[in-house]
């Protein structure tokens, strides 16, 4: 009986191991994130540190001009913002969003929804913090079909 016992136990244990570790391997690739921005952009910088604080895995790429990759990600002129993140999964997100809605985005799985953004730069968003300052803000849902709405409020 006492090896019946044991021997379940580690096959529980086994089991556990492997789903955590699954599990950890499958966020890792879902919140991972390339950000375009240029290189003298200090606001860029402090977005990334702030999605990284808090849990993304980011990495950088600098260009010149970033408006080829929002033309080719359909991002309008009015929805545009300094910086264009984008996801393993192919979503971006534009602009100052707070990584709290990026990470419930990618949870959620909305198959008719290709990204968020945070139009301009608003004062007191992520990366553009400016002493106490602050302006409030929507963060907007795109779709496939080229239509946005607001997906939250920022109101501080």
């Amino acid at each position: 009986m006492k090896k019946i016992y044991l021997g379940s136990l580690l096959f529980l244990l086994t089991s556990l191991v492997g789903a955590t570790s699954n599990s950890k391997q499958n966020s890792d690739s879902n919140f991972e994130l390339l950000v375009h921005k240029t290189p003298t952009c200090g606001c860029c910088k402090m977005w990334v540190k702030h999605m990284e604080e808090n849990g993304f895995i980011v990495n950088t790429k600098d260009h010149q001009s970033l408006v080829k990759i929002k033309e080719e990600l359909k991002i309008e002129p009015e929805h545009r913002s300094c910086h264009t993140g984008v996801s393993s999964r192919g979503h971006f997100f534009e602009g100052h969003i707070p990584s709290k809605y990026v990470f419930q985005f990618l949870s959620e799985g909305n198959p008719d929804a290709i990204g968020l953004s945070v139009p301009g730069m608003p004062l007191g968003s992520p990366g553009m913090e400016v002493e106490d300052r602050f302006t409030a803000y929507d963060v907007l849902v795109h779709y496939k079909d080229g239509s946005t709405k607001v997906y939250a409020e920022i109101r501080k």
